[in-house]
């Protein structure tokens, strides 16, 4: 069996499933609970000075999509809404009784240098593992000051940091925002502001919907609405590339990353750790299904290992980096053609329709004695593999690869480029 420990930036789990800084951490019955289930570790709900936040009634909004519920859940939640002491005394009881789980703790202060080091102080009496600060929540603290309103701007991400590591010797995680152009250059301002490594994505700043009756987004607080932070599965994608960045980016490929953003199951962990992901954290899906999706993760990651033959986690974390390029570099000559099962076609007609109104008319519909079939044009197919994905069908479409594969061209050479340079095949 695959070993899941994991060591992040010299915090040790038993494995990399990590609850994320959220409701499901917000106090010392939920992480008891969620270590009792498996969970590897957990990142504290953020923690701020007193007298504590107060919190809004109807706080979620969600994103349902042809029978996925939560899809995207939308939070107006801010951080804790618990008095100071109380989380740095439960905080300290926990890890005491579970020594061997990682207890990070995120913070969020006012942008000050006094302040910062105060709380920093005070958690270090706890005996966690390690600090995470919150750059992120783009709602409710950003107005504030905090949150979201740090993480867009580089020079306070690194200044904040350097007066948190000038304090402590803890581990220090910088959880950044995904609400900004360049994500490279906030991991650039955390690195070197001494940050040990860095956690993303936070919530993306959304606004779900809009109660047509009432006239307002939802969640509606008393006929009224706000932005919140998106998260859950719908956000993935937006979080593997901001993943990739960092890892891919000369100046952090070797900034440790605890990666965040739609993780609902054991290969969308894989996913983040083949990116460079050290540790994965988890919110919706514990949020959604329970504390228990653990099991399914630990045992389904293993299986995966073991079939893959990878005996740890550092065997193929990143393995993926080298292969994200960007554009002008992707081969030209690679060409693959749609092809149709016909004996698992229900003949439904939707990969005619998706490539009928996508502008490349490669698929042809066929009648013949009351029947219908289609049939790929493949001087007309671009190899898009929308019929693929649109055929609800698994399996029945596939895409071919038909080109030799012996030739290789991208962008930067090819004649149609003005600005080509010959001779570049990177």
């Amino acid at each position: 069996m695959a070993d899941l420990t994991s060591n992040f930036v010299g915090i040790k789990s038993p494995n990399p499933f990590w609850l994320a800084s959220a409701p499901p951490t917000d106090k010392e019955y939920n992480v008891r609970r969620a270590f009792e289930a498996g969970w590897g570790g957990v990142v504290w709900k953020t923690l701020g000075m007193d007298p504590p936040i107060v919190n809004v009634s109807s706080r979620y909004g969600a994103v349902h999509y042809y029978g996925q519920r939560m899809m995207g859940l939308n939070n107006l939640e801010l951080i804790t809404d618990r008095p100071l002491e109380v989380n740095l005394k439960e905080i300290k009881q926990v890890k005491k009784d579970w020594p061997d789980r990682a207890v990070v703790v995120s913070l969020m202060v006012p942008c000050n240098e006094k302040d910062w080091k105060y709380i920093i102080n005070k958690i270090e009496d706890t005996g966690c593992d390690g600090v995470e600060l919150n750059f992120g929540c783009p709602h409710g603290m950003s107005e504030r000051g905090m949150g979201a309103a740090v993480g867009q701007v580089p020079e306070y991400v690194e200044m904040v940091t350097r007066w948190v590591k000038e304090s402590s010797d803890l581990p220090c995680l910088v959880k950044l925002t995904p609400n900004v152009t360049d994500i490279r250059k906030v991991a650039h301002a955390a690195k070197a502001g001494g940050g040990d490594g860095v956690a993303l994505i936070n919530t993306v700043t959304s606004i779900v919907s809009v109660d047509l009756d009432q006239m307002a987004p939802e969640p509606t607080i008393d006929g009224k609405g706000s932005h919140g932070g998106y998260c859950g599965p719908a956000v993935k994608p937006i979080a593997l590339h901001m993943v990739a960045e960092i890892s891919k980016d000369p100046e952090t490929q070797h900034l440790p990353i605890s990666g965040i953003g739609g993780i609902s199951n054991w290969r969308d962990a894989a996913e983040f750790i083949a990116l460079g992901s050290s540790s994965v954290q988890v919110c919706t899906a514990a949020m959604h299904y329970g504390f228990k999706i653990v099991d399914d993760m630990i045992d389904g990651l293993n299986n995966w290992m073991d079939e893959k033959g990878y005996a740890t986690l550092e065997d193929f974390r990143g393995m993926a980096v080298p292969n994200v390029t960007e554009w002008q570099y992707l081969n030209l000559k690679y060409d693959i053609k749609a092809r149709i099962d016909e004996s698992t076609c229900i003949h439904c007609g939707l990969c005619h329709i998706s490539c009928e109104d996508a502008s490349h008319q490669a698929i042809r519909e066929i009648k013949a004695n009351g029947e219908r079939r289609f049939e790929v044009i493949d001087e007309e197919c671009v190899g898009c593999n929308l019929c693929m994905f649109a055929c609800p069908v698994p399996d029945c479409i596939t895409m071919e690869r038909v080109d030799s594969g012996t030739e290789y061209q991208n962008w930067t050479t090819h004649p149609n480029n003005p600005m080509r340079v010959e001779g570049n095949q990177n």
